[in-house]
């Protein structure tokens, strides 16, 4: 089964670098997403060539604002499950935004600017990362400095159309301590969605904080695939 990994707004494949070869030792075949954040419409099809291209069934994993491309991309016929990393699973005609306003703006928000285009910046400073990302190892957090992207409003904005977890069984690991996320919201779409849920005491930066509990989690989705597809 082929594993497509999908970060959040903003980031690159770096997000994955801690997961990737821990997937690697096990035997596992992975794809890594690189999107832009410009457009959920373009980084879903972006994704849905990368599952049009796999041989065989697909499990979609999304961290953050990946976890709504995985919702738009996961109709697609090859995908088989999903799994949200601290993730959004917006329902029909839902957005990002239309989620969180529901509740307390998180601690990340007083570290974000608006720039001329209306896209979100984050403050570079170190007490940043110290506030709001403490569990990152210093040598990731040197790299990931100069591993982003500025992220368009309009992914925040889109709705989804029609959600994969309706359809498809999903696996949801929440962040306890994210300071970006809520973890509250977090247990919400996973209750809503009605995902086998975990929790990890991180940060938002989950599969650098704790790597190995991300590879647990795909591999009981992988697990339980396997089971019912046999």
């Amino acid at each position: 089964m082929q594993i497509i990994l999908v970060h959040g707004a903003g980031g690159t494949a770096f997000t994955w670098s801690s997961v990737v070869p821990l997937l690697d030792e096990r035997g596992h075949t992975v794809t890594v997403a690189d999107n832009f954040s410009q457009s959920l419409r373009q980084d879903e099809a972006a994704v849905r060539a990368l599952i049009d291209a796999a041989d065989g069934p697909v499990l979609l994993v999304g961290h953050s604002y990946g976890g709504a491309v995985i919702t738009a991309a996961g109709t697609h016929p090859s995908v088989v499950g999903l799994v949200y990393i601290a993730a959004f699973g917006p329902d029909r005609d839902e957005s990002v935004n239309q989620i969180v306003s529901r509740y307390e703006p998180a601690e990340w928000a007083k570290y974000l600017t608006r720039g001329p285009a209306g896209e979100w910046i984050q403050a570079p400073e170190e007490d940043t990362w110290r506030a709001i990302a403490w569990d990152v190892p210093e040598e990731i957090r040197r790299v990931a400095q100069h591993e982003k992207r500025v992220a368009s409003n309009d992914i925040f904005t889109q709705t989804n159309i029609e959600p994969a977890w309706s359809s498809r069984p999903s696996w949801y690991l929440v962040a306890s301590s994210d300071k970006h996320l809520r973890p509250e919201i977090q247990r919400f779409m996973a209750d809503r969605m009605g995902a086998t849920v975990d929790e990890v005491d991180t940060s938002h930066a989950v599969a650098h904080a704790a790597p190995e509990r991300v590879v647990e989690t795909i591999e009981r989705a992988l697990g339980a695939l396997q089971s019912v597809a046999n």
